[in-house]
């Protein structure tokens, strides 16, 4: 029997078997007899027949098509392709959902269904909308540009429910990062045209967690003050307004327990322990509480203390004298790590590259002791086989290998190395915190040191205005390349504008004169300077002098930290001083001269033109780490000039300068010292010379911003002057207010200054503010000027005429004899003569204003002394420089100061 009578056998009967052989025969025979002797019947039969039965309700489940209905952007071939449903397959409820569940997977319909309809499958979707854009609302603290980057959602990108879960989360994390535990986001949907939206996420931002308390439990040696000082954590109190470590952080909890276990063992407490730090939200939900358990245990001291040395160079006994901790004294384990640095530098310094150096530590509970055996590994001595520098694409490879202080071939030494890392930094070419790197090379005692380098900007355009207590206004402007063609040399213009100076220069400096280890530079400048004094507050103009001139300037290496630089300079002087003031008639010929009552002896000698020819050498000893903030090393400089070398000026003047940093333990302190003084000597003698024999505009001047606490030029020698009028009864009298005195600085030959400064770290907040306050003393003086000729006239000068004549007021008379009378005053007119024609007496004729006296101050080696406070801020205006100061020592005639600021701005 075929399939298909078997099929048929089994959807009449409703029961599947196999029939056997003689069954199957019997079958056969009875169809064929019937189907052959009654044919007719047979038709009749299937005529009467009705119509045969439907097929199976089975059948309706077979899929015959599947359609989509709903789809605006996507392809409905594209929405099958997400699905497992095809035509031909059997449609069942758990297909369905399986497809149900494979729509929802792409995140990309807001809302779908499947419907079965006698086997034609339909498909609706709504597809998710487009989103337009993303608006942030109520954000202040962090901004778009912080959040943005963080999140999953953007425009053009299809919106959907699980992102933007994501995101809220994302935008609470961040919020949560800055201390704010309180912030909450609530994402809106503004339904626009063609199926877009705009996502707009309304954040609360809430107020900074703080850590209103910190618990420590456990701790009997020392009490939660200190243990609280040596955290990064801080309690929030209203003196840490700055402060940004008194929010609450995660990662600085941890930070902390790592700062008591360190603190600990450096007290000698070998087994002390956090044995839990737990951060609790106060129920108000704006603070932390921070508790910490420890355990302290035992305080142990140092045992025996030796050193292993497996290299031959090294003498184990010999460098175990050398150690810094001794048996008995107390536990400390920075002292052992630092230990370890210094030996495994040791061993760098004398070519052992990969020196292993392993402190092995022996507790002895019984004793309290910590016995502790440095071992020295055997390594081979390590030469360096190649240097690499990569990552450079303008700045030549010479300008950085110049700077390496060791060479291919040369055994390793890691102070090269590490002196290689700051000279290349200092050349401020390349990214911060460069540092060469060392690989292995091509066998065991060989190593490459490769300097992979990224390259940024160094050209400089700037533009800056800004407003100083010293010049007033200020306009500058300046365009500088510090890495000219690559190749290192720096060309520079400069222009700069203010109230009193005026100023312009080019410069061009060539660090390695035709590749040889000899710097070289030039300048081309003019300058305009309006010196000036006080009368009161108000700032007068004295004299002006303009310098047109040029240096140029060689130097070499001496050292690795000391050089020599030679210079020579030529300047062109015109000093001037304004006639209409300081000028006056003095001879009565009508030749206006510099009126010495007027401007002073000092100032009217030091008027005309006069050429300068200056050599100079300076000694420059420089092991900064920065050039830019150093936190520690020093500087020395000591320089001599000798003007004479043709010119109109003769002089030696000799100056010296240090200053050296300390980086203050890992607190971010940085003590700073500087000491500095100068002297000039004159080689010749200018006869006729009003006050001394260096000029005014050569002398030594000091004050603001050097000395802080002290007007500009506000310390040495001066010359005030008052003046004298006359009472109701005729008499002179002094007036001494000095509000109406003139103070006129006249410089000093001598001058030394000092200076201890102190910079106190703030928070990393403060830090990102740029805030860098500071405490300071300063200490100084200056001297060493002839004492000048001074004048003291109650009763002013008596003028003369062009052949030295005294000069009288006698009255004139009519020709009647009887005096002339204007206004009903009688008239005088000037004369020769000591009597009129009627014999009396004439007045004497005084000069306008010189009824003055001068007094000479200030001119003392005795040191003036001035503390204060000052913060450096890098405020939106850009530099700030701010100072209070308090004057603890002077000497009579210094003009104190004690408030200066500085600001200026870039754009």
């Amino acid at each position: 029997m075929s399939e298909t009578g078997r099929g048929l056998v089994t959807g009449q009967t409703g029961t599947s078997r196999t029939l056997s052989r003689a069954e199957r025969l019997v079958a056969l025979l009875t169809c064929g007899s019937i189907l052959a002797g009654f044919p007719g019947v047979a038709i009749a039969q299937d005529a009467a027949q009705p119509a045969p039965a439907p097929a199976p309700a089975a059948q309706s489940n077979i899929i015959r098509s599947i359609s989509v209905v709903g789809a605006e952007r996507l392809e409905p071939t594209t929405i099958l392709t997400y699905i497992r449903l095809r035509v031909g397959q059997e449609y069942t409820s758990a297909a369905a959902d399986e497809a149900l569940k494979d729509l929802g997977a792409t995140e990309l319909f807001a809302n779908f269904s499947i419907r079965n309809d006698n086997g034609n499958v339909v498909i609706t979707v709504t597809e998710n909308p487009v989103i337009n854009r993303i608006v942030l609302e109520g954000n202040k603290r962090l901004k778009e540009d912080k959040i943005l980057p963080e999140i999953k959602l953007a425009p053009r990108q299809i919106f959907t429910r699980s992102k933007v879960r994501a995101d809220v989360a994302r935008i609470i994390e961040l919020y949560k990062r800055q201390g704010r535990f309180a912030a909450q986001v609530e994402p809106k949907m503004v339904q626009l045209p063609q199926n877009r939206v705009d996502i707009v996420l309304e954040i609360s931002e809430g107020p900074k967690s703080k850590v209103r308390q910190i618990n420590i439990l456990g701790n009997e040696k020392f009490d939660d003050g200190k243990l609280r000082g040596e955290m990064v954590t801080k309690q929030a109190r209203p003196t840490r307004f700055f402060s940004s470590n008194t929010s609450y952080d995660p990662d600085r909890l941890a930070f902390d327990q790592q700062k008591l276990r360190q603190f600990y063992l450096t007290e000698g407490y070998a087994d002390f322990r956090v044995v839990s730090a737990v951060a609790e939200l106060t129920p108000d939900q704006k603070d932390f509480i921070i508790t910490y358990v420890v355990e302290e245990g035992e305080r142990y001291k140092f045992g025996e203390v030796k050193v292993d040395s497996q290299l031959r160079d090294f003498d184990s006994d010999a460098m175990t004298t050398q150690l810094p901790m001794q048996t008995g004294d107390w536990y400390n384990a920075k002292l052992v790590e630092d230990t370890v640095e210094q030996l495994t530098e040791l061993a760098g310094r004398f070519g052992y590259a990969f020196a292993d150096v392993q402190p092995r530590f022996r507790a002895n509970k019984d004793d309290l002791t910590m016995n502790i055996t440095f071992i020295l590994r055997e390594a081979p001595r390590v030469y360096v086989e190649r240097v690499d520098v990569n990552g450079n694409t303008l700045t030549q490879d010479k300008v950085v290998r110049r700077e390496f202080r060791i060479a291919e071939g040369d055994a390793f030494n890691s102070l090269a190395v590490q002196r290689t890392t700051a000279r290349i930094n200092s050349l401020a070419y390349f990214q911060e915190n460069f540092e060469v790197t060392q690989t292995e090379g091509s066998a065991p005692d060989r190593i490459v040191l490769e300097a992979n380098v990224e390259e940024r900007p160094t050209g400089e355009l700037q533009f800056s205005a800004g407003f100083s207590s010293i010049e007033q206004f200020i306009l500058a402007g300046s365009i500088r390349q510090r890495n000219f063609r690559g190749r290192g040399q720096t060309i520079g213009l400069s222009v700069n504008y203010s109230q009193f100076s005026r100023s312009a220069q080019v410069s061009f400096a060539e660090p390695y004169l035709f590749d040889r280890n000899i710097s070289a530079g030039v300048d081309i400048y003019r300058r305009d300077f309006n010196s000036f004094n006080f009368t009161n507050r108000d700032r007068n103009t004295t004299f002006r002098q303009s310098t047109t001139g040029f240096s140029v300037r060689a130097g070499v290496p001496l050292t690795e930290y000391m050089s020599l630089i030679g210079s020579y300079t030529l300047n062109y002087e015109d000093v001037t001083l304004d006639e209409n003031q300081f000028f006056s008639d003095l001879d009565g010929d009508g030749t206006r001269e510099c009126d010495p009552l007027l401007a002073g002896r000092f100032l009217c000698d030091a008027i005309g033109t006069r050429l300068s020819s200056i050599l100079g050498l300076t000694l420059n000893y420089n092991s900064l780490n920065s050039r830019i903030r150093p936190s520690r090393g020093k500087t020395i400089s000591l320089s001599g000039e000798f003007a004479g070398l043709g010119g109109d000026v003769r002089y030696a003047r000799f100056r010296g300068r240090a200053q050296q940093f300390w980086n203050v333990g890992n607190s971010g302190f940085i003590f700073s010292v500087l000491a500095e003084g100068g002297t000039i000597i004159p080689l010749q003698d200018r006869p006729g010379a009003g006050v001394d024999d260096v000029l005014l505009t050569d002398r030594f001047f000091l004050g603001e911003p050097q000395f802080r606490g002290f007007a500009i030029r506000g310390v040495g020698p001066r010359v005030l002057t008052q003046r004298y009028e006359t009472d109701a009864n005729g008499n002179p009298v002094l007036i001494t207010d000095r509000r109406q005195t003139r103070d006129d600085a006249i410089g000093g030959r001598n001058y030394y200054l000092g200076r201890a400064e102190l910079e106190i770290p703030l928070g990393s907040g403060a830090r990102e503010l740029g805030l860098r306050p500071s405490i300071w003393t300063d200490i100084g003086a200056l001297w060493g000027v002839a004492t000048p000729v001074l004048q003291d006239n109650p009763n002013g000068l008596q003028q003369r005429d062009a052949q030295g004549n005294l000069l009288y007021l006698t009255p004139r008379l009519d020709a009647n004899g009887q005096p002339v009378l204007v206004n009903g005053q009688p008239v005088f007119d000037p004369t020769t003569s000591p009597t009129a024609p009627n014999g009396t007496a004439n007045s004497p004729l005084i000069r306008p204003g010189s009824a003055i006296k001068e007094t000479f101050l200030g001119n003392s080696p005795s040191p003036r002394i001035t503390a204060g406070i000052g913060v450096n801020w890098n405020s939106p205006f850009g530099p700030f420089r701010i100072d209070f100061a308090q004057t603890i020592r002077k000497v009579p005639g210094d003009d104190e100061r004690q408030f200066t600021f500085n600001v200026g701005t870039q754009f």
